[in-house]
């Protein structure tokens, strides 16, 4: 069907006057299905006399539909990526917790310990674990802990500044050997005057007698008429790491038999200078174990313990500062122990010297040519050289600077000591020291220390 129409154009013209114009159109397929096609424009005079075009309705909707299919897929992925998340924690949690989650752990190949596990769940263990060796090593050691308490006429105060009363003091040791022998500090025995009494784990008492004082160490023996003791079990304090745990074992105040504390090796090779409370006189002690595992006033001569249950030190002295204690290492004790055993004695190697540790201090006061070593040195009025010691025999003189022993270098964590240590009486040595600002080396045979 064919139709006329009309298009119907304002305009305005150069006077502000309408004209209408009729123009005549003919369309010759104007139907229903294709009227879209037909182009409708109407245009409007503005007041500034420009003419303005309007978007006609269907683009508009165009737009609209447009960014709703936009936010429809944002919504549409954000639930999938939230679906994602919660999927899998529901997995975890699943595989985790349940029967079923378990065997297709199984069968999945997931082992026990695979990061699936919790780590919440994984440090509880371990801490479980480490109380459980705490306790596992006291139950070990407890029963050849003793507490050792001496009776004299004078009162003294030991080593930790636990001041005895009635004429009676405390200290700790432990049993290395089942008829009786006990280990313990030289300064708990030290008054050879006293009569000293020894306490079982199990209450027991016995009368001691003091075999051995160490000349060189803060380290005694005693020994008790008994049989079929338990043992400590001696562990090698060479293998010690600093940030181990360690834990020290004895009788504080002289009351607590048997009480425990735990800490962590802070230190090695450390010295000290405690006095002696019968003699007042100071002892160098040097090669120490540092801890922080509280040391009580009447712990000297207790076990300090891995947590393994072995000895690897005997508690010894406590710092000024809160919450340091110092331990002798158990391996320096194993030649003393065998030459108790054998002799009934304690046999150290001696030098014959008097001797301070290099520093770099010390190196820079004197103008010594190291900064390390031992300088052989006396105060005033007192002699660096022992006459007709080994030293003296072989040539050392006051103001040399031993370096080295048999090839060991003498620094803070070897002291001349503790190298010596290591020898027996009638060896042979070669001493590499310094003097005169040039390197000598020296034979020396070592005698025994009376």
């Amino acid at each position: 069907m064919s139709k006329t129409t009309e298009v119907i154009i304002v305009e305005k013209n150069e006077d502000m006057s309408e004209k209408i114009e009729k123009e005549p159109t003919k369309n010759t397929d104007m139907t229903e299905g294709n009227i879209d096609k037909v182009e409708n424009k109407v245009k409007k005079v503005d007041s500034s006399g420009s003419i303005q075009s309007e978007s006609s309705t269907k683009e508009d909707v165009k737009e609209k539909s447009a960014k709703i299919r936009t936010w429809l897929l944002l919504v549409l992925v954000g639930i999938g990526f939230s679906a994602g998340i919660l999927g899998s924690i529901g997995s975890l949690v699943f595989l985790n917790s349940t029967t079923t989650g378990t065997k297709w752990r199984s069968a999945l190949g997931i082992k026990g310990d695979s990061p699936l596990n919790i780590n919440r769940t994984r440090t509880e263990k371990v801490v479980v674990e480490e109380s459980s060796a705490i306790i596992t090593a006291s139950e070990k050691i407890k029963s050849s802990v003793v507490s050792i308490v001496a009776e004299s006429a004078v009162s003294s105060t030991d080593i930790f500044g636990f001041s005895s009363g009635g004429g009676s003091s405390s200290g700790s040791g432990f049993i290395v050997t089942s008829d009786g022998i006990i280990v313990t500090n030289k300064h708990v025995v030290s008054d050879e005057k006293a009569t000293y009494t020894v306490f079982l784990a199990d209450g027991k008492k016995y009368t001691a007698t003091v075999l051995a004082r160490d000349p060189y160490d803060d380290l005694a023996f005693m020994k008790i008429d008994a049989r079929s003791l338990s043992v400590a079990d001696l562990g090698d304090s060479d293998q010690l790491k600093i940030g181990q745990w360690v834990i020290a074992v004895g009788n504080p105040l002289g009351e607590y038999q048997n009480s425990v504390t735990a800490g962590i090796v802070s230190g090695k090779n450390r010295a000290v200078s405690p006095s002696d409370p019968t003699t007042g006189q100071t002892e160098q002690l040097d090669n120490l174990i540092q801890t922080d595992a509280s040391i009580f006033p009447g712990n000297s001569g207790g076990p300090l313990v891995n947590l393994q249950g072995k000895v690897v030190g005997i508690n010894t002295a406590k710092g000024q500062d809160q919450g340091l204690g110092f331990a002798i290492p158990i391996n320096s004790i194993k030649n003393a122990l065998e030459s108790v055993k054998s002799s009934g004695k304690i046999v150290r190697p001696m030098l014959g010297v008097s001797f301070v540790p290099v520093t770099s201090q010390l190196a820079k006061n004197y103008n010594l040519p190291v900064d390390y070593g031992a300088l052989i040195y006396a105060p005033s009025g007192q002699q660096a050289v022992a006459p007709d010691s080994p030293a003296a025999k072989a040539g050392l003189q006051m103001g040399d600077v031993i370096i080295e022993v048999n090839g060991d270098r003498i620094d803070q964590n070897n002291s001349l000591r503790s190298l010596l240590g290591k020898y027996q009486p009638n060896d042979e040595i070669k001493l590499k020291l310094m003097r005169d600002r040039k390197e000598k080396i020296l034979t020396v045979k070592l005698a025994e220390m009376k």
